[in-house]
Protein backbone atom coordinates (compact mmCIF):
# COMPACT_ATOMS: atom_id res chain seq x y z
CA UNK A 1 0.00 0.00 0.00
CA UNK A 2 1.35 3.02 -1.29
CA UNK A 3 1.43 5.56 1.24
CA UNK A 4 -0.90 8.90 1.28
CA UNK A 5 0.12 12.05 0.02
CA UNK A 6 -1.33 15.48 0.53
CA UNK A 7 -3.14 16.79 -2.26
CA UNK A 8 -1.52 19.90 -3.74
CA UNK A 9 -3.37 23.16 -3.35
CA UNK A 10 -3.21 25.41 -6.36
CA UNK A 11 -1.44 28.90 -6.27
CA UNK A 12 -3.63 31.41 -6.38
CA UNK A 13 -3.94 33.32 -9.63
CA UNK A 14 -2.29 36.47 -9.47
CA UNK A 15 -5.00 38.60 -11.72
CA UNK A 16 -7.78 37.01 -10.06
CA UNK A 17 -6.29 38.13 -6.75
CA UNK A 18 -6.24 42.05 -8.81
CA UNK A 19 -9.67 42.00 -10.22
CA UNK A 20 -10.88 41.00 -6.80
CA UNK A 21 -9.28 43.89 -4.82
CA UNK A 22 -10.58 46.05 -7.88
CA UNK A 23 -14.39 44.58 -7.25
CA UNK A 24 -14.12 45.23 -3.39
CA UNK A 25 -13.30 48.54 -3.81
CA UNK A 26 -15.98 49.30 -6.17
CA UNK A 27 -18.68 47.62 -3.80
CA UNK A 28 -17.02 49.39 -0.51
CA UNK A 29 -16.89 52.89 -2.42
CA UNK A 30 -20.80 52.30 -3.75
CA UNK A 31 -22.43 51.38 -0.17
CA UNK A 32 -19.85 53.79 2.08
CA UNK A 33 -18.40 56.83 0.35
CA UNK A 34 -15.39 56.77 3.21
CA UNK A 35 -11.87 55.52 1.98
CA UNK A 36 -10.81 52.53 3.03
CA UNK A 37 -7.20 52.84 3.33
CA UNK A 38 -6.22 48.97 3.19
CA UNK A 39 -8.20 48.52 -0.68
CA UNK A 40 -7.39 52.16 -2.05
CA UNK A 41 -3.43 51.90 -1.58
CA UNK A 42 -3.86 47.76 -3.43
CA UNK A 43 -6.00 49.34 -5.67
CA UNK A 44 -3.48 52.10 -6.34
CA UNK A 45 -0.68 49.22 -6.71
CA UNK A 46 -2.93 47.37 -9.27
CA UNK A 47 -3.53 50.18 -11.49
CA UNK A 48 0.00 51.25 -11.74
CA UNK A 49 1.40 47.40 -12.01
CA UNK A 50 -1.06 46.81 -15.23
CA UNK A 51 -0.06 50.47 -16.51
CA UNK A 52 -3.23 52.77 -16.05
CA UNK A 53 -3.22 56.12 -14.84
CA UNK A 54 -3.69 56.57 -11.26
CA UNK A 55 -6.78 59.40 -11.92
CA UNK A 56 -8.50 56.08 -12.56
CA UNK A 57 -9.10 56.15 -8.41
CA UNK A 58 -9.32 59.67 -8.06
CA UNK A 59 -13.48 59.98 -7.17
CA UNK A 60 -12.96 63.60 -8.77
CA UNK A 61 -12.01 63.20 -11.51
CA UNK A 62 -14.17 62.48 -14.58
CA UNK A 63 -13.96 60.17 -17.07
CA UNK A 64 -13.93 63.01 -19.86
CA UNK A 65 -10.69 64.29 -17.97
CA UNK A 66 -9.36 61.28 -17.36
CA UNK A 67 -9.69 60.80 -21.40
CA UNK A 68 -8.37 64.26 -21.92
CA UNK A 69 -5.12 63.07 -20.27
CA UNK A 70 -5.24 59.87 -22.01
CA UNK A 71 -6.96 59.71 -25.26
CA UNK A 72 -5.85 56.29 -26.00
CA UNK A 73 -8.28 54.99 -23.50
CA UNK A 74 -11.74 56.21 -25.01
CA UNK A 75 -11.55 53.11 -27.04
CA UNK A 76 -11.26 50.51 -24.39
CA UNK A 77 -14.45 52.71 -22.98
CA UNK A 78 -16.50 51.41 -26.05
CA UNK A 79 -17.92 48.32 -25.65
CA UNK A 80 -16.52 47.59 -22.24
CA UNK A 81 -19.44 46.33 -20.59
CA UNK A 82 -21.08 44.88 -23.54
CA UNK A 83 -21.00 40.96 -24.21
CA UNK A 84 -18.31 39.74 -26.30
CA UNK A 85 -18.13 36.50 -27.97
CA UNK A 86 -16.90 33.33 -26.94
CA UNK A 87 -13.76 32.44 -27.83
CA UNK A 88 -11.69 29.19 -27.93
CA UNK A 89 -8.15 29.51 -26.25
CA UNK A 90 -6.72 30.96 -22.91
CA UNK A 91 -8.15 33.67 -21.36
CA UNK A 92 -6.49 37.06 -21.60
CA UNK A 93 -6.15 37.90 -17.73
CA UNK A 94 -4.10 40.94 -18.27
CA UNK A 95 -6.43 42.00 -20.60
CA UNK A 96 -9.85 41.45 -17.83
CA UNK A 97 -7.99 43.04 -14.80
CA UNK A 98 -7.69 46.21 -17.19
CA UNK A 99 -11.29 46.23 -18.11
CA UNK A 100 -12.17 45.80 -14.53
CA UNK A 101 -10.37 49.17 -13.31
CA UNK A 102 -11.82 50.99 -16.76
CA UNK A 103 -15.33 49.50 -15.44
CA UNK A 104 -15.35 50.66 -11.55
CA UNK A 105 -14.36 54.14 -13.07
CA UNK A 106 -17.47 54.02 -14.76
CA UNK A 107 -19.64 52.56 -12.26
CA UNK A 108 -18.55 54.91 -9.33
CA UNK A 109 -18.57 57.73 -11.24
CA UNK A 110 -22.53 57.65 -11.81
CA UNK A 111 -23.53 55.62 -9.23
CA UNK A 112 -21.85 56.94 -6.01
CA UNK A 113 -22.86 60.35 -6.52
CA UNK A 114 -22.25 62.46 -3.85
CA UNK A 115 -24.95 64.02 -1.52
CA UNK A 116 -25.86 68.32 -1.03
CA UNK A 117 -26.52 70.77 -3.12
CA UNK A 118 -25.43 70.02 -7.05
CA UNK A 119 -24.01 72.57 -9.30
CA UNK A 120 -24.34 72.93 -12.81
CA UNK A 121 -20.99 71.77 -13.27
CA UNK A 122 -21.58 68.85 -11.30
CA UNK A 123 -24.75 68.01 -13.40
CA UNK A 124 -23.42 68.38 -16.68
CA UNK A 125 -20.39 65.69 -15.38
CA UNK A 126 -22.56 63.52 -13.83
CA UNK A 127 -24.43 63.36 -17.97
CA UNK A 128 -20.89 62.86 -18.91
CA UNK A 129 -20.27 60.32 -17.11
CA UNK A 130 -23.43 58.45 -17.83
CA UNK A 131 -22.86 59.17 -21.05
CA UNK A 132 -19.44 57.15 -20.46
CA UNK A 133 -21.93 54.49 -19.23
CA UNK A 134 -24.02 54.00 -21.54
CA UNK A 135 -21.40 54.09 -24.32
CA UNK A 136 -19.28 50.90 -22.34
CA UNK A 137 -23.07 49.08 -22.46
CA UNK A 138 -22.76 49.39 -26.10
CA UNK A 139 -25.17 52.23 -26.65
CA UNK A 140 -25.24 55.81 -27.70
CA UNK A 141 -24.88 58.31 -24.92
CA UNK A 142 -28.23 59.62 -23.85
CA UNK A 143 -29.86 56.36 -24.88
CA UNK A 144 -31.04 54.97 -21.80
CA UNK A 145 -31.81 57.84 -20.10
CA UNK A 146 -35.66 57.63 -19.00
CA UNK A 147 -36.48 60.16 -21.75
CA UNK A 148 -33.10 60.60 -22.97
CA UNK A 149 -32.24 61.83 -26.84
CA UNK A 150 -36.03 60.62 -27.97
CA UNK A 151 -35.37 57.81 -25.39
CA UNK A 152 -34.38 55.09 -27.89
CA UNK A 153 -32.40 52.32 -26.41
CA UNK A 154 -30.95 50.68 -29.34
CA UNK A 155 -29.31 47.79 -27.60
CA UNK A 156 -31.48 46.01 -25.55
CA UNK A 157 -30.74 42.99 -23.75
CA UNK A 158 -33.24 40.35 -23.10
CA UNK A 159 -34.16 41.68 -20.21
CA UNK A 160 -34.19 39.94 -16.44
CA UNK A 161 -34.22 40.37 -12.83
CA UNK A 162 -31.95 39.03 -10.46
CA UNK A 163 -29.26 41.45 -8.48
CA UNK A 164 -26.55 43.42 -10.06
CA UNK A 165 -23.47 41.37 -9.37
CA UNK A 166 -20.01 43.32 -10.53
CA UNK A 167 -18.39 40.80 -12.59
CA UNK A 168 -21.62 39.07 -13.84
CA UNK A 169 -19.84 36.16 -13.32
CA UNK A 170 -18.29 36.20 -9.78
CA UNK A 171 -15.23 37.78 -8.72
CA UNK A 172 -13.18 35.81 -10.32
CA UNK A 173 -14.79 36.71 -14.36
CA UNK A 174 -13.57 38.88 -16.45
CA UNK A 175 -15.25 42.52 -16.75
CA UNK A 176 -19.34 42.82 -15.87
CA UNK A 177 -21.52 42.37 -18.72
CA UNK A 178 -24.44 44.45 -17.77
CA UNK A 179 -26.13 44.50 -20.91
CA UNK A 180 -29.07 41.90 -19.68
CA UNK A 181 -29.48 44.34 -17.45
CA UNK A 182 -30.19 47.57 -19.62
CA UNK A 183 -34.18 47.63 -18.92
CA UNK A 184 -33.21 48.11 -15.55
CA UNK A 185 -30.52 50.52 -15.82
CA UNK A 186 -31.80 52.63 -17.84
CA UNK A 187 -34.78 53.95 -16.01
CA UNK A 188 -32.14 54.12 -12.67
CA UNK A 189 -30.02 56.20 -14.92
CA UNK A 190 -32.89 58.77 -15.39
CA UNK A 191 -34.03 58.40 -11.35
CA UNK A 192 -30.62 59.60 -10.32
CA UNK A 193 -30.76 62.17 -13.21
CA UNK A 194 -34.17 63.45 -11.84
CA UNK A 195 -32.73 63.59 -7.94
CA UNK A 196 -29.27 65.98 -9.00
CA UNK A 197 -31.62 68.14 -10.79
CA UNK A 198 -34.28 68.69 -7.92
CA UNK A 199 -30.99 68.90 -5.67
CA UNK A 200 -29.83 71.91 -7.75
CA UNK A 201 -30.38 75.66 -7.38
CA UNK A 202 -31.98 75.91 -10.58
CA UNK A 203 -33.28 79.71 -10.90
CA UNK A 204 -30.10 80.69 -9.35
CA UNK A 205 -28.33 78.82 -12.15
CA UNK A 206 -30.41 80.25 -15.02
CA UNK A 207 -29.72 83.59 -13.99
CA UNK A 208 -26.51 82.72 -14.56
CA UNK A 209 -25.61 82.57 -18.29
CA UNK A 210 -22.62 81.01 -17.80
CA UNK A 211 -23.93 78.30 -15.09
CA UNK A 212 -26.80 77.88 -17.48
CA UNK A 213 -24.42 77.18 -20.49
CA UNK A 214 -22.96 74.19 -18.74
CA UNK A 215 -26.31 72.77 -18.38
CA UNK A 216 -26.99 69.67 -20.78
CA UNK A 217 -30.50 69.13 -21.52
CA UNK A 218 -32.73 65.75 -20.08
CA UNK A 219 -35.86 64.85 -19.49
CA UNK A 220 -35.39 65.43 -16.17
CA UNK A 221 -33.93 68.81 -16.70
CA UNK A 222 -36.72 69.62 -19.26
CA UNK A 223 -39.69 68.45 -16.70
CA UNK A 224 -38.55 71.07 -13.70
CA UNK A 225 -38.37 73.21 -16.40
CA UNK A 226 -41.82 73.40 -17.40
CA UNK A 227 -42.94 72.85 -13.93
CA UNK A 228 -41.32 76.44 -12.86
CA UNK A 229 -41.63 78.75 -15.93
CA UNK A 230 -44.02 80.77 -14.38
CA UNK A 231 -41.74 81.68 -11.82
CA UNK A 232 -38.93 82.38 -14.29
CA UNK A 233 -37.93 85.94 -16.09
CA UNK A 234 -35.72 87.86 -17.34
CA UNK A 235 -32.52 85.94 -18.46
CA UNK A 236 -33.58 83.21 -16.28
CA UNK A 237 -36.78 82.36 -18.95
CA UNK A 238 -34.72 83.10 -21.81
CA UNK A 239 -31.79 80.30 -21.06
CA UNK A 240 -34.91 77.97 -19.60
CA UNK A 241 -36.87 78.86 -22.79
CA UNK A 242 -33.14 77.98 -25.01
CA UNK A 243 -32.61 74.67 -23.05
CA UNK A 244 -36.34 73.29 -23.64
CA UNK A 245 -35.83 74.63 -27.73
CA UNK A 246 -32.19 72.25 -27.51
CA UNK A 247 -33.96 69.55 -25.94
CA UNK A 248 -36.94 69.05 -28.55
CA UNK A 249 -35.06 69.69 -31.69
CA UNK A 250 -32.58 66.63 -30.18
CA UNK A 251 -35.65 64.29 -29.63
CA UNK A 252 -37.18 65.49 -33.21
CA UNK A 253 -34.55 64.84 -35.34
CA UNK A 254 -34.60 61.26 -33.84
CA UNK A 255 -38.35 60.65 -33.83
CA UNK A 256 -38.69 61.56 -37.30
CA UNK A 257 -36.56 59.35 -38.66
CA UNK A 258 -38.89 56.74 -37.48
CA UNK A 259 -42.01 58.57 -39.25
CA UNK A 260 -40.53 59.83 -42.32
CA UNK A 261 -41.22 56.40 -44.57
CA UNK A 262 -44.89 56.90 -43.82
CA UNK A 263 -46.97 56.71 -46.91
CA UNK A 264 -48.08 59.78 -48.70
CA UNK A 265 -50.85 58.59 -50.36
CA UNK A 266 -52.06 55.98 -53.70
CA UNK A 267 -51.70 57.37 -57.28
CA UNK A 268 -54.67 59.06 -58.42
CA UNK A 269 -55.25 58.21 -61.89
CA UNK A 270 -57.85 60.57 -62.06
CA UNK A 271 -55.87 63.52 -63.07
CA UNK A 272 -54.56 64.15 -66.21
CA UNK A 273 -50.11 63.80 -65.78
CA UNK A 274 -48.12 67.05 -65.82
CA UNK A 275 -46.67 66.81 -69.34
CA UNK A 276 -42.97 67.82 -68.15
CA UNK A 277 -39.86 66.35 -69.01
CA UNK A 278 -39.25 64.77 -65.71
CA UNK A 279 -42.16 63.15 -65.92
CA UNK A 280 -41.84 61.77 -69.33
CA UNK A 281 -42.53 57.73 -69.29
CA UNK A 282 -39.55 57.46 -71.53
CA UNK A 283 -40.17 53.05 -71.52
CA UNK A 284 -43.91 53.64 -72.12
CA UNK A 285 -43.36 55.72 -75.40
CA UNK A 286 -40.40 53.72 -76.49
CA UNK A 287 -43.16 50.49 -76.33
CA UNK A 288 -45.86 51.85 -77.67
CA UNK A 289 -44.26 53.67 -80.73
CA UNK A 290 -42.56 50.88 -81.94
CA UNK A 291 -44.82 50.53 -84.47
CA UNK A 292 -42.89 53.37 -86.16
CA UNK A 293 -39.59 52.03 -86.28
CA UNK A 294 -38.09 52.46 -89.58
CA UNK A 295 -35.42 49.63 -89.96
CA UNK A 296 -34.12 51.10 -92.88
CA UNK A 297 -32.77 54.53 -91.23
CA UNK A 298 -33.04 52.63 -87.78
CA UNK A 299 -34.77 55.37 -86.63
CA UNK A 300 -37.89 55.50 -84.51
CA UNK A 301 -40.15 57.61 -84.84
CA UNK A 302 -42.66 59.06 -82.34
CA UNK A 303 -45.69 60.31 -82.85
CA UNK A 304 -46.95 60.65 -79.28
CA UNK A 305 -45.59 61.00 -75.46
CA UNK A 306 -46.64 59.32 -72.49
CA UNK A 307 -46.22 60.61 -68.96
CA UNK A 308 -46.04 59.31 -65.47
CA UNK A 309 -49.35 60.34 -63.26
CA UNK A 310 -47.79 61.65 -60.27
CA UNK A 311 -50.57 63.11 -58.20
CA UNK A 312 -51.62 61.46 -55.09
CA UNK A 313 -55.00 61.10 -53.53
CA UNK A 314 -54.62 63.10 -49.96
CA UNK A 315 -57.23 62.38 -47.73
CA UNK A 316 -56.39 63.12 -44.68
CA UNK A 317 -56.30 60.91 -41.60
CA UNK A 318 -57.33 62.69 -38.41
CA UNK A 319 -55.07 61.59 -35.68
CA UNK A 320 -56.40 62.74 -32.31
CA UNK A 321 -53.57 62.87 -29.25
CA UNK A 322 -55.04 62.72 -26.03
CA UNK A 323 -52.25 63.53 -23.12
CA UNK A 324 -52.52 63.24 -19.53
CA UNK A 325 -50.26 65.89 -18.57
CA UNK A 326 -50.63 65.05 -14.20
CA UNK A 327 -47.30 64.55 -12.20
CA UNK A 328 -46.76 61.53 -13.05
CA UNK A 329 -46.88 61.59 -17.17
CA UNK A 330 -44.39 64.34 -17.34
CA UNK A 331 -42.03 62.52 -19.85
CA UNK A 332 -45.55 61.01 -22.13
CA UNK A 333 -46.25 64.45 -22.27
CA UNK A 334 -42.76 66.23 -24.38
CA UNK A 335 -42.54 62.99 -26.06
CA UNK A 336 -46.34 63.02 -27.36
CA UNK A 337 -45.87 66.57 -27.85
CA UNK A 338 -42.49 66.52 -30.35
CA UNK A 339 -44.59 63.41 -32.36
CA UNK A 340 -47.98 65.12 -32.79
CA UNK A 341 -45.99 67.92 -34.53
CA UNK A 342 -43.93 65.16 -36.96
CA UNK A 343 -46.49 63.48 -37.77
CA UNK A 344 -48.46 67.34 -38.13
CA UNK A 345 -45.89 67.46 -40.84
CA UNK A 346 -47.09 64.68 -42.77
CA UNK A 347 -49.33 66.10 -45.84
CA UNK A 348 -52.21 63.53 -45.51
CA UNK A 349 -52.39 63.70 -41.37
CA UNK A 350 -54.61 66.56 -39.88
CA UNK A 351 -53.45 66.07 -36.03
CA UNK A 352 -55.25 66.94 -33.22
CA UNK A 353 -53.87 67.73 -29.69
CA UNK A 354 -55.46 67.83 -26.18
CA UNK A 355 -53.84 68.35 -22.82
CA UNK A 356 -55.50 67.43 -19.83
CA UNK A 357 -55.79 67.07 -16.07
CA UNK A 358 -58.90 68.17 -14.18
CA UNK A 359 -59.43 70.78 -17.06
CA UNK A 360 -58.76 70.02 -20.81
CA UNK A 361 -56.76 72.69 -22.91
CA UNK A 362 -56.98 71.83 -26.97
CA UNK A 363 -53.49 72.52 -28.50
CA UNK A 364 -54.50 71.92 -31.89
CA UNK A 365 -53.53 75.75 -33.16
CA UNK A 366 -49.53 74.62 -32.07
CA UNK A 367 -49.37 70.54 -32.86
CA UNK A 368 -46.94 71.99 -35.58
CA UNK A 369 -44.47 73.70 -32.82
CA UNK A 370 -43.35 70.79 -29.58
CA UNK A 371 -41.54 73.77 -28.14
CA UNK A 372 -44.53 76.24 -28.21
CA UNK A 373 -47.19 73.46 -27.00
CA UNK A 374 -45.23 72.67 -24.38
CA UNK A 375 -44.81 76.35 -22.53
CA UNK A 376 -48.16 76.06 -22.56
CA UNK A 377 -49.10 73.29 -20.88
CA UNK A 378 -49.22 73.60 -17.06
CA UNK A 379 -47.80 70.11 -15.24
CA UNK A 380 -49.47 68.33 -11.91
CA UNK A 381 -52.58 68.10 -10.55
CA UNK A 382 -55.57 65.47 -10.71
CA UNK A 383 -56.61 63.45 -13.59
CA UNK A 384 -60.36 63.68 -15.01
CA UNK A 385 -60.19 62.21 -18.50
CA UNK A 386 -63.77 63.13 -19.18
CA UNK A 387 -63.14 66.51 -19.76
CA UNK A 388 -60.64 65.18 -22.14
CA UNK A 389 -63.36 63.30 -24.00
CA UNK A 390 -65.72 66.14 -24.21
CA UNK A 391 -63.03 68.31 -26.43
CA UNK A 392 -62.03 65.18 -28.23
CA UNK A 393 -65.84 63.17 -29.38
CA UNK A 394 -66.73 66.24 -31.50
CA UNK A 395 -63.44 65.94 -33.19
CA UNK A 396 -64.29 62.63 -34.59
CA UNK A 397 -66.30 63.47 -38.26
CA UNK A 398 -65.09 60.35 -40.34
CA UNK A 399 -64.73 57.15 -37.74
CA UNK A 400 -63.34 55.29 -40.34
CA UNK A 401 -60.43 57.65 -41.15
CA UNK A 402 -60.05 58.81 -37.25
CA UNK A 403 -57.19 56.98 -34.85
CA UNK A 404 -57.49 58.31 -31.20
CA UNK A 405 -54.30 58.09 -29.49
CA UNK A 406 -54.94 58.47 -25.08
CA UNK A 407 -51.97 58.56 -23.34
CA UNK A 408 -52.51 57.95 -19.72
CA UNK A 409 -51.85 55.90 -16.50
CA UNK A 410 -55.70 55.49 -16.26
CA UNK A 411 -55.88 56.54 -12.39
CA UNK A 412 -59.58 57.82 -13.39
CA UNK A 413 -61.93 59.94 -11.13
CA UNK A 414 -64.65 58.93 -12.90
CA UNK A 415 -63.63 55.18 -14.38
CA UNK A 416 -66.89 53.54 -15.68
CA UNK A 417 -68.22 57.21 -17.23
CA UNK A 418 -64.76 57.19 -19.16
CA UNK A 419 -63.90 53.64 -20.13
CA UNK A 420 -67.49 53.92 -21.61
CA UNK A 421 -67.02 57.02 -23.83
CA UNK A 422 -63.78 55.48 -24.99
CA UNK A 423 -65.67 52.11 -25.98
CA UNK A 424 -68.15 53.86 -27.80
CA UNK A 425 -65.33 55.35 -29.88
CA UNK A 426 -64.11 52.02 -30.37
CA UNK A 427 -67.48 51.01 -31.58
CA UNK A 428 -68.15 53.48 -33.89
CA UNK A 429 -65.40 52.40 -35.99
CA UNK A 430 -62.75 54.51 -35.33
CA UNK A 431 -59.25 52.98 -34.09
CA UNK A 432 -58.63 53.58 -30.40
CA UNK A 433 -55.12 52.96 -29.03
CA UNK A 434 -54.34 53.01 -25.26
CA UNK A 435 -51.10 54.08 -23.89
CA UNK A 436 -49.81 53.90 -20.69
CA UNK A 437 -46.69 55.49 -21.01
CA UNK A 438 -44.34 56.85 -24.04
CA UNK A 439 -40.78 56.80 -22.84
CA UNK A 440 -37.33 55.94 -23.69
CA UNK A 441 -37.15 53.20 -20.47
CA UNK A 442 -40.99 51.78 -20.68
CA UNK A 443 -41.41 52.06 -17.15
CA UNK A 444 -45.14 53.15 -15.64
CA UNK A 445 -48.00 52.09 -14.43
CA UNK A 446 -51.45 51.69 -15.88
CA UNK A 447 -54.56 51.06 -13.74
CA UNK A 448 -55.10 47.41 -13.74
CA UNK A 449 -58.82 47.88 -14.02
CA UNK A 450 -58.79 49.82 -17.59
CA UNK A 451 -55.73 46.98 -17.96
CA UNK A 452 -58.52 44.23 -18.32
CA UNK A 453 -61.03 46.12 -19.47
CA UNK A 454 -59.13 47.33 -22.68
CA UNK A 455 -57.92 43.99 -22.80
CA UNK A 456 -61.59 42.70 -23.15
CA UNK A 457 -62.45 45.23 -25.99
CA UNK A 458 -59.66 43.93 -27.96
CA UNK A 459 -57.75 47.03 -27.76
CA UNK A 460 -54.92 46.40 -25.52
CA UNK A 461 -52.96 49.09 -23.46
CA UNK A 462 -49.51 49.91 -25.35
CA UNK A 463 -46.80 50.27 -22.49
CA UNK A 464 -43.29 50.83 -23.37
CA UNK A 465 -41.68 51.87 -26.11
CA UNK A 466 -41.83 55.34 -28.02
CA UNK A 467 -40.96 53.04 -31.29
CA UNK A 468 -43.87 50.55 -30.70
CA UNK A 469 -46.93 54.19 -30.56
CA UNK A 470 -44.87 55.07 -34.15
CA UNK A 471 -45.25 51.73 -35.13
CA UNK A 472 -48.81 51.86 -34.99
CA UNK A 473 -49.53 55.09 -36.00
CA UNK A 474 -47.67 54.32 -39.24
CA UNK A 475 -49.57 50.97 -39.71
CA UNK A 476 -52.59 53.40 -39.77
CA UNK A 477 -51.36 55.20 -41.89
CA UNK A 478 -50.39 53.48 -44.52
Amino acid sequence: MSEPTMREVPEADPYDNRRQVLYWRLLARLFDPEEQASLESASLAVVEDIGLPAALLDPGASVDSVVQRHPELAAEFDGLMAPEPEEDGARDRAAEVRRAALASKVLLNVFASSPGTVTAEQLARWQSDAGWLERALGCRPGELRGGGRGGQAATSGPGGGGGVSPTGTGFGGPAPDLSRLIPEIGPELGSIEAGLVKRMHLREVLADPQLASRLTPSMSLIEQLLRDKNNLSGVALANAKALIRRYVDEVTDVLRTQVEKASVGELDRSVPPKRVFRNLDLDRTIWKNLTNWDPEEERLYVDRLYYRHTSRKTTPQRLIVVVDQSGSMVDSMVNCTILASIFAGLPKVDVHLIAYDTQALDLTPWAHDPFETLLRTKLGGGTDGTVAMALAQPKIAEPRNTVVVWISDFYEWRTHELFESMAAIHRSGAKFIPVGSVTSSGRGSVNPWFREKFKDLGTPVISGHIKKLVHELKTFLT
